[in-house]
């Protein structure tokens, strides 16, 4: 490697790494204050909530690191141009093809850390993330195990548990939903079994009385029961499990989808395998992203006013990309049968760089070339 591309591309490097730490930081913090909330609210530890928020950095480096690289190659872009290091650099031959060498070096390194992610390290943390979630779930509804107390595990709801026997029988049972905006419904039961199944903890209530309001009437309605299964788990969010699952799983397990896989998120093979055209195609625009800045600033040329409006260029590029990303995805999810418009963002990013390069080395591409001087003057 030429000691000027190891030069910029160390520089790349450098700004890519401190980008990129920031801006983790950022989004970490935003989330961690949330999910500190929560589970602080729930009486979780403050190991289960460094744990879970370790499980969740993967997935927002994946986010990061395509704009992490995008500003590194802006500012370092920028930097040399405005020293007049590009200008020195094309005076000794250097074409923009050339000076754009060590960029593609940086956004193939890019690429092959958010091949690493999407492949390998989001899956695995999105599967022990889902493990531990389900943990956490489990004490949550064995939080709600508490004898003697009035107990409100979401808006709307009251549980109270009288006596727990040694046995594990629960005695004199109250739960109280009012979420449903025209109606209140009571339960009481003499007794109650704690079960689970595969849809998740069930409360068997035995010998028991359902009483109903209706709020706009005021009428009430009793049913008695000698048996009634109440759906504990309901009580506990489950939204977006399924996308955790299928996140979860490798993307060799993705394209080689087994039956019980299928039948299980119900998803057809080639929906599956545009999960794995999804993650290949953000490694190309992290490859993509670096490379757009450069090209963009360096089409603009030397500039004794600085390059902001080729930045802003730049910026407006990439949220083009991003636009077209959406578009591609949100077809090929549609009809999987397009999955290649899963690649219209990245694609699109290289065909632009091209041009950009290919009219920067022609600077009077756009304008009226001047009339070379004869030398006569009039």
């Amino acid at each position: 490697m030429a000691r000027f591309d190891r030069y910029m591309l160390g520089q790349l490097l450098t700004l890519f790494g401190f980008f990129s730490l920031i801006l983790v930081l950022v989004y970490w913090i935003n989330r961690a204050v949330r999910l500190f909330d929560s589970l602080i609210a729930d009486g979780q530890s403050a190991w289960v909530f460094l744990e879970l928020t370790s499980l969740s950095l993967p997935g927002l480096i994946r986010i990061v690191l395509p704009l992490s690289a995008f500003v590194a190659a802006v500012y370092v872009t920028n930097r040399m141009s405005a020293e007049s290091e590009l200008t020195v650099v094309q005076a000794t031959g250097y074409s923009p093809f050339r000076l754009a060498r060590p960029v593609i070096y940086f956004g193939a390194i890019v690429a092959l850390l958010m091949t690493i992610l999407t492949h390998v390290l989001v899956p695995l943390s999105s599967e022990r993330l889902t493990l531990r979630s389900d943990e956490i779930a489990q004490n949550l509804t064995a939080g709600l195990l508490t004898p003697g107390e009035f107990l409100t595990p979401t808006d709307g709801i009251t549980f109270y548990i009288r006596e727990i026997s040694q046995s594990g029988e629960l005695l004199d049972i109250f739960i109280s939903e009012g979420s449903s905006p025209d109606r209140r419904v009571t339960y009481t039961a003499s007794r109650a079994y704690l079960v689970r199944n595969d849809n998740g903890p069930q409360l068997v209530m035995v010998n028991g009385l359902t009483q109903t309001l209706s709020l706009d009437t005021g009428r009430l309605s009793t049913t008695g029961f000698e048996n009634l299964v109440y759906d504990i788990g309901s009580l506990m969010s489950d939204t977006g499990e399924k996308a955790r699952a299928l996140s979860a799983l490798m993307s060799w397990d993705l394209w080689f989808p087994t039956p019980e896989l299928l039948a299980q998120s119900d998803q057809s093979t080639a929906q599956l395998r545009l999960m794995v055209h999804d993650r290949i195609a953000q490694a190309a625009l992290g490859f993509v992203a670096g490379l757009i800045g450069f090209c963009a600033l360096v089409a603009g040329g030397f500039s004794r006013f600085g390059l902001w409006r080729n930045i802003l260029f730049a910026v407006l590029l990439l949220v083009l990309l991003k636009a077209l990303e959406t578009v591609g995805a949100g077809i090929a999810t549609q009809t999987p049968a397009l999955w290649p418009l899963m690649y219209l963002a990245s694609l699109s990013g290289v065909a632009a760089c091209v041009a950009l390069l290919y009219v920067s080395q022609r600077p009077y591409f756009f304008k009226r070339k001047p009339k070379p001087f004869t030398g006569v003057m009039s």
